[in-house]
């Protein structure tokens, strides 16, 4: 059997209730292991809860070899990559070799934290207005610039600075299925990012700032470098609803931010949703809890 220390690798202080709160924000799946019922003695209560991620561990539900089962029953959910509830039952003294002796009915649900990302390059005026936007929607947000100085003192939740000499060298980082915004001050830094992001091939979608004539020259010049027009396709320039039309950067940011919406919503109805789990369920498993313990 696997060394039981080595599941605290990656332990944490934060509480459950603000270890959600962290994986929301980032969009990173996790477990909930919440204690339901409980008979005879057992490390914790009813209701203590702990969290689980791939790498990390929040909280507590008394260790022992009944945590070490919950963390390794978590992964397997956060493996199978879907939205989940189950409820396990654990005798601590015949099935776990504690010396509490009592039993515990634990229920795991795994949350799917499907956010939308978006990569946005370049912190103009457009970019401002359009941040003050998206600051308020469901989105994970990358804002790069190599100006330090243009970026605003206050920064949302969703929204995480990144300040690079070279630009381009971000495209590398970004999540697969990743959504690009390029709004830059020079056109060949529009180019070499709108390059950079094609050649990934694994684009959500590809939106870039500028007139018609500019998005032309942007074709011809892929097309120049041997992209396919499927490829080129996928680059939206104009960007923007075409039913907003104004320069003022306000009205630019709306039309942008109301295509973006867009976007997020069909990823959202793509989606699986998560599913309860039902009563009889539940009270069937605190039942046979209950019934372990009078049988112990």
């Amino acid at each position: 059997m696997a060394n039981l220390n080595d599941s605290f690798q990656g332990f944490h202080t934060q509480s459950w209730a603000q270890a959600i709160n962290e994986h929301e924000q980032s969009g990173t799946n996790y477990v909930i292991a919440t204690v339901l019922g409980t008979n005879g003695s057992t490390p914790r209560g009813i209701g203590s809860k702990m969290v689980i991620s791939g790498e990390h561990i929040y909280d507590t539900l008394g260790g022992g070899h009944l945590e070490y089962v919950v963390i390794a029953k978590a992964r397997e959910l956060l493996a199978k990559n879907e939205a989940t509830h189950v409820i396990e039952q654990f005798n601590l003294a015949a099935n776990l070799g504690q010396c509490c002796g009592g039993a515990a009915t634990v229920m795991l649900e795994c949350m799917l934290c499907e956010r939308f990302t978006l990569d946005i390059f370049g912190a103009g005026h457009v970019a401002h207005a359009l941040i003050n936007i998206l600051a308020h929607l469901p989105m994970r947000i990358r804002w790069i610039d190599s100006r330090a100085e243009l970026f605003p003192a206050f920064i949302a939740n969703n929204v995480v600075k990144v300040i690079d000499e070279d630009p381009v060298s971000q495209v590398k980082r970004a999540p697969a299925a990743n959504n690009y915004l390029i709004l830059t001050h020079n056109h060949q830094l529009d180019f070499a990012l709108t390059q950079a992001i094609l050649q990934r091939g694994d684009a959500n979608w590809l939106g870039v700032i500028g007139s018609n004539t500019k998005a032309q020259r942007f074709k011809q010049r892929l097309s120049h470098r041997d992209f396919t027009a499927a490829q080129i396709s996928l680059m939206t320039c104009p960007v923007g609803l075409e039913n907003i039309t104004g320069k003022l950067p306000m009205e630019v940011a709306i039309s942008i931010s109301g295509q973006l919406i867009g976007l997020y919503q069909a990823m959202h109805k793509q989606a699986p949703k998560r599913q309860g789990l039902q009563w009889r369920t539940l009270k069937n498993a605190l039942i046979s809890t209950s019934q372990e313990d009078i049988d112990a």
